[in-house]
C-alpha cells in the first residue's frame, strides 16, 4: 500500500460525510447492523457504500440523542426548581397557618376574658339597678307620707337629713350604673372586634389551607412529569447507547469488507489507539491506517516458520519448505524474546520471504513479527520503553503493546509534525528491512520527503 492510500484510510477513518435519512435508511440500516449477511446480494463497493451512509446515520443520531439528553437534562433541572419553589411555598403556608391557628387560640381566650368581664359588668349593673329601685321606692315612700306622721315619728331634722342622704345615694348609684353601662358596652364591641379578627383569621387560614393543597396538587403533577423526564432521560441514555453500538458495528463491518478481521473488532482497535494516541500524541487514524497496511489490523501475522537458525530459512505453516525466512543476525533476538515470552521460536509465526531478486541474486529477508510487524531488531529499540509504559514485559504478537509500540516509532519518525513523513519512513522501513538492519539502521536517520 502506497503513502498516498494511507493518507487517504487515515482521512475516512477520520472523517465521515453526514447525509439526509428517512425511514427506509433507518430500517435498511437496522437491518445491515443485526446481520452479518445483509450485503451478500451486493457488490464490495455497493456494500461499503450502504455501510458508510448508515454509519454516518447513526453517528447523526448519536449527536442527535446526545442534544435530546441535555435538552432533557435542562427540562428535569427545570422541574427540579419548580419542585423546590412548590416545596418552600408549602413549607411557608405550613407556617402560616400554624401561626394564624395560635393567633385564633390566643383571640379565643381574649374573647372569653372579655365575655367574663362582660358577664362581670353585666352583674353590677343588675345590682346597681336593684339597689336604684330600693332606693327610688324609699323616696317614694318618704314622699307619701303626711306632715303630721313626719312631726308625730320625730324629729324633724332627721327626716330632712335621710331624705337629702338617699337623694345623694341615689345619684352616686346612677353614676355608677352610667359607668357600668359603658364598661358593658365598651367590653361588647371589644368582644365583637374581636369576633370579627377571629373570623377574618379563620377565613385567611381557610384561604391558605387551601392554597397548600393546590401546591401539594401541584408539586405531585410536577414529581409526575419528572418522573416522566427522568424515564425518557434515562431512554434517551439508552437510544445513544445503542446508536453507538449500531454505528461501532457498522464501522466494523466497513473494515471486514475492505479485509481487516473482526479481532480485534474495530470498536476494540479504536480504542486501543485512542490509549496509545493519549501517550503517544499520534492520532488515533493514523495509528490505525498505517496498522491495517501491515497486517490488517492483526488478521495477517505471519505464515512461516523459521527452523534454521544458522540459514535463517524455515517451513510455512502448513509445512512447505520456505527460504530466508529470517536474517540469521536477528535470530538471537527473536530466540530471547520468544523464549522470555515462554513461545516456542520455532512454532512461532513470522512473515515470509517475498522473492526479490536483483541481477539473479535473493535479496530481503522475512521475519516480521506481530499486528505491527516488527523486525526483531526493531522491536529490540523500543521493548524496554513499552514494557516500562506497559508495566510488564511487552510482546510484538499482543495487538496492544504492538499498537503502543507502532505509536511511539511513528513518534520517533516524526508523525507529531510530519504524518506523510513518518508514513514515508514506515514505508521505506518495509523496504529496508529486506535488505539489511545496518541500512534501516541509518535510513531512519535521514529526511524524507513526502
Amino acid at each position: 500500500m502506497s503513502i498516498k492510500k494511507i493518507i487517504i484510510l487515515s482521512a475516512f477513518l477520520a472523517v465521515i460525510p453526514v447525509f439526509a435519512y428517512g425511514e427506509d435508511l433507518a430500517a435498511m440500516c437496522q437491518q445491515l447492523s443485526e446481520s452479518a449477511n445483509s450485503c451478500q446480494n451486493l457488490s464490495s463497493a455497493d456494500c461499503q457504500a450502504q455501510l458508510k451512509k448508515c454509519a454516518a446515520y447513526y453517528d447523526e443520531q448519536s449527536v442527535q440523542i446526545g442534544k435530546d439528553i441535555t435538552k432533557t437534562a435542562a427540562q428535569k433541572n427545570t422541574l427540579q426548581n419548580t419542585i423546590g419553589g412548590l416545596k418552600k411555598k408549602i413549607s411557608n403556608l405550613e407556617y402560616q397557618i400554624k401561626q394564624g391557628t395560635l393567633m385564633v387560640k390566643d383571640l379565643n381566650i381574649q374573647i372569653n376574658d372579655t365575655q367574663v368581664s362582660i358577664d362581670k359588668t353585666m352583674e353590677k349593673v343588675q345590682n346597681s339597678q336593684n339597689e336604684i329601685a330600693n332606693i327610688l321606692r324609699t323616696m317614694h315612700q318618704e314622699d307619701q307620707k303626711p306632715s303630721v306622721q313626719i312631726l308625730l315619728e320625730g324629729n324633724l331634722a332627721d327626716f330632712f337629713s335621710n331624705l337629702v342622704y338617699l337623694e345623694n345615694l341615689d345619684t352616686r348609684v346612677s353614676d355608677l350604673l352610667q359607668n357600668t353601662k359603658d364598661l358593658g358596652k365598651y367590653l361588647q364591641s371589644q368582644k365583637e372586634k374581636m369576633d370579627s379578627e377571629r373570623g377574618s383569621l379563620q377565613k385567611t387560614i381557610q384561604i391558605q389551607n387551601d392554597q397548600k393543597k393546590q401546591n401539594e396538587v401541584n408539586k405531585k403533577e410536577q414529581d409526575t412529569y419528572l418522573k416522566l423526564t427522568e424515564a425518557q432521560y434515562q431512554q434517551q441514555i439508552k437510544d445513544k447507547a445503542a446508536a453507538e453500538k449500531n454505528a461501532a458495528a457498522i464501522k466494523a463491518r466497513i473494515f471486514e469488507v475492505v479485509g481487516v478481521s473482526a479481532a480485534p473488532t474495530f470498536g476494540q482497535a479504536v480504542e486501543i489507539a485512542k490509549y496509545v494516541s493519549n501517550i503517544t500524541g499520534v492520532r488515533p487514524a493514523f495509528l490505525l491506517a498505517i496498522l491495517t497496511q501491515e497486517s490488517s489490523l492483526g488478521k495477517n501475522v505471519g505464515q512461516c516458520y523459521v527452523t534454521d537458525f544458522d540459514t535463517g530459512n524455515g517451513t510455512s505453516l502448513q509445512g512447505a519448505p520456505r527460504s530466508r525466512v529470517m536474517n540469521p543476525k536477528s535470530i538471537p533476538t527473536f530466540i530471547r524474546l520468544t523464549q522470555s515470552l515462554g513461545m516456542e521460536p520455532t512454532k512461532t509465526p513470522v512473515s515470509c520471504w517475498i522473492p526479490l531478486y536483483s541481477s539473479g541474486v535473493p535479496y530481503g529477508w522475512g521475519g516480521a513479527m506481530g499486528p505491527a510487524q516488527f523486525i526483531a531488531s526493531t522491536w529490540a529499540l523500543y521493548e524496554n520503553r513499552t514494557s516500562q509504559i506497559k508495566g510488564s514485559l511487552a510482546s510484538p504478537w499482543i495487538i496492544k503493546d504492538a499498537f503502543l509500540a507502532s505509536g511511539l516509532l511513528l513518534k520517533d519518525n516524526g508523525a507529531l509534525s510530519s504524518e506523510s513523513n513518518a508514513a514515508a519512513r514506515r514505508d521505506q522501513y518495509r523496504k529496508v528491512r529486506m535488505q539489511s538492519l545496518c541500512e534501516f539502521s541509518i535510513a531512519l536517520r535521514k529526511p524524507v520527503r513526502s
